[in-house]
């Protein structure tokens, strides 16, 4: 339960804010512990809360908490305390549920809680790597480091993602483009034609034959053929949804020519960052493997990780069970087994995740590269057959005009 208290601090300055506990009394305890002596205290319904609703439906964005990390570095490092930082924060956070979540941290943390356990109950805000790589920095006296290292590693997986999409906006602008353009060919200008044809009642070339048929069945038959479309992509996504089916359909990604190997790459590539990151900030390899394989997107590798982390319990190590499994490219396990070695994990997963990160874009811009000729050409076939259709019909009836 939430309560909104008033509260006298030990150099008798005036603050109010908020505090989960069980109990009123217990409210009153936490806010003591923490050297403030209550004026009021009042429980929040959540009921109809507008803050709350908005937090639940509004999104944060991967830039706005590294922006907020950076400036929470800043401000600690300038000697400023950690309650007076986040309030500091707050005032000048544009987006609501951020803002919100920010205050519920700072409460927390007046009625007692650390700064990694506040964190962890805003998983949407901050992830579990994150909420773990504050812990360590709390428990290593290195929180500021910490908190740029968080800093870094989300803002290179924001510019990863500006990258492919920004590569993959011009191909997708002509795709609809195009079909904008066919369907309005189909189910406007054609049957205009079609009118014309049947009219004169000339005898038609194969391709007006062959689009006429077509753009019959397609009046005919088309609502049923969306609704089979439709019933089809409910089903897979119903079916992806479960543990079986998103296995399935991972792996069925990672099958997938070109685009399977760049869907590997970049998640190998994110999981040697993140354990890179993990170990850097002082975290035990078990513990570093665990919240890797919870930021993991595709599940086929996160149970290629999962084996490999109970082999490392049972003191096999990193290297030797990576080599095992076919989803860790050999590059990976060998490094890692070179880390092992010489006794700098760290440097070699940030040099693996590097390399593995510049194939992961050589392949984006060539299957990027390939799809613009290949959509170009196919649409133009598609508009020439069109256009040849209409066309031939036209000069066909022509001819036959002119010879009676």
């Amino acid at each position: 339960m939430d309560f909104a208290y008033v509260a006298y601090t030990e150099d008798r300055k005036l603050v109010k804010g908020r505090v989960s506990a069980s109990s009123e009394e217990a409210a009153t305890e936490l806010l003591s512990y923490g050297g403030y002596r209550v004026v009021s205290l009042k429980s929040v319904l959540p009921l109809l809360n507008k803050e709350k609703l908005l937090a639940r439906f509004s999104q944060i964005k991967t830039a706005e908490v590294v922006m907020f990390s950076r400036q929470l570095a800043l401000l600690l490092e300038s000697g400023t305390d950690i309650v007076t930082s986040l309030d500091l924060l707050q005032s000048q956070i544009t987006n609501q549920t951020l803002r919100k979540i920010i205050g519920d941290v700072a409460s927390d943390i007046r009625g007692g809680s650390p700064l990694s356990k506040a964190f962890s109950k805003y998983p949407r805000a901050f992830s579990l790597m994150y909420s773990q790589a504050i812990a360590a920095g709390e428990q290593g006296g290195n929180l500021e480091v910490v908190l740029r290292q968080m800093a870094d590693y989300l803002e290179r997986g924001v510019v990863t993602q500006k990258r492919i999409k920004g590569a993959l906006t011009y191909p997708v602008i002509v795709v609809f483009v195009a079909i904008a353009v066919i369907a309005i060919m189909v189910t406007q200008v054609f049957p205009t034609f079609v009118g014309l044809y049947s009219q004169f009642g000339a005898e038609l070339p194969l391709p007006t034959k062959i689009l006429m048929g077509l753009t019959g069945w397609l009046n005919q038959y088309g609502l049923y053929l969306l609704l089979v479309f439709l019933v089809a992509v409910a089903a897979i996504y119903i079916y992806a949804r479960t543990p079986v089916g998103r296995y399935h359909w991972d792996t069925l990604m990672l099958r997938l020519p070109v685009f399977g190997r760049i869907i590997q790459l970049g998640e190998l590539s994110r999981c040697c960052r993140t354990m890179s990151l993990l170990i850097r900030v002082g975290l035990p390899l078990p513990e570093v493997l665990t919240v890797t394989i919870r930021s993991i997107g595709n599940k086929a590798i996160e149970e290629s990780m999962a084996r490999i982390e109970q082999k490392l319990i049972r003191g096999e190590g990193l290297a030797q069970p990576m080599a095992r499994e076919t989803l860790i490219l050999p590059l990976m396990a060998q490094m890692v087994g070179v880390g092992e070695e010489t006794g700098n994990l760290e440097n070699t997963l940030n040099t693996v995740a590097e390399s593995l990160e510049t194939e992961a874009n050589d392949k984006v811009n060539a299957a990027v590269g390939l799809i613009q000729p290949v959509l170009t050409i196919i649409i133009g076939l598609v508009v020439g057959f069109l256009v040849l259709a209409m066309f031939s019909a036209l000069y066909s009836i022509y001819d036959q005009l002119k010879l009676g």
